[in-house]
């Protein structure tokens, strides 16, 4: 039997690491079957051949732009049943330009509000950090199975969606007195997605490999992607 095919494309904003983030799955996949192709640029979705063959893309690319070509292989792709799984701002802030994107991924980082603004420091990322709960709203889902609520100190991302995803884990932005919004907002945390024959999957924690390494999250992105696959 043919081994699955694996395609992992990187880029974008530096501060999200996406080659060391990338670099902790690649030995998952592996042992799950899968030959693994590692690409730094996403022009090759305009490769019709290459994405024919591509069980899964796990796509680490924060921001960065993406050609018309390019999406357009990435879309047909996944409508024809390849996978498309990601997390944090590699899959959930990604070419903010392209509208099509978006609503295929089905969410979109907005922001990650930040501490007292007496509590922040200039220039330190550390001021988006902050202490929260994942909340598991479908503890049946295979991907959930056995994990139950879980603390993260991290960035703690507020999404605009649409009602088309099945969401699996939202967190909670409480009210501050210093934040312009005047009820609690609950943002989808995890989350999947059919779109034609493909299968889509984003966590929105990840800002770094060490929240990649915590054990719920790691456990969560690992069933995601496997999930995702062809």
């Amino acid at each position: 039997m043919a081994a699955k095919k694996a395609l992992i494309v990187r880029g974008g904003w530096d501060g999200h690491q996406p080659v060391a983030a990338t670099e902790l799955f690649i030995p998952f996949l592996t042992d799950n079957g899968f030959d693994v192709r590692v690409e730094e640029s996403n022009e090759i979705y305009a490769d019709a051949a290459v994405m024919a063959e591509t069980d899964l893309i796990l796509q680490s690319v924060t921001m960065s732009e993406i050609s018309r070509e390019a999406f357009a292989g990435l879309r047909d792709a996944v409508i024809a049943g390849t996978g498309f799984a990601g997390w944090h701002g590699g899959i959930a802030d990604s070419y903010r330009n392209n509208s099509d994107y978006l609503q295929l991924v089905g969410g979109q980082f907005a922001t990650h509000p930040s501490k007292h603004p007496d509590e922040l420091t200039e220039g330190d990322p550390a001021n988006n950090y902050l202490t929260y709960t994942v909340k598991v709203t479908d503890p049946d889902h295979e991907i959930m199975a056995g994990i139950g609520d879980f603390e993260l100190h991290t960035e703690q991302y507020w999404v605009l969606h649409d009602d088309l995803i099945d969401v699996l884990a939202t967190t909670t932005h409480p009210v501050q007195p210093y934040h312009p919004w005047h009820r609690p907002i609950t943002s989808p945390a995890v989350w999947t997605r059919l779109w034609g024959n493909g299968r889509i999957f984003v966590a929105t924690p990840g800002h770094s490999p060490e929240v990649l390494q915590d054990p719920n999250v790691r456990t969560i992105v690992e069933r995601g992607l496997l999930w995702a696959a062809r």
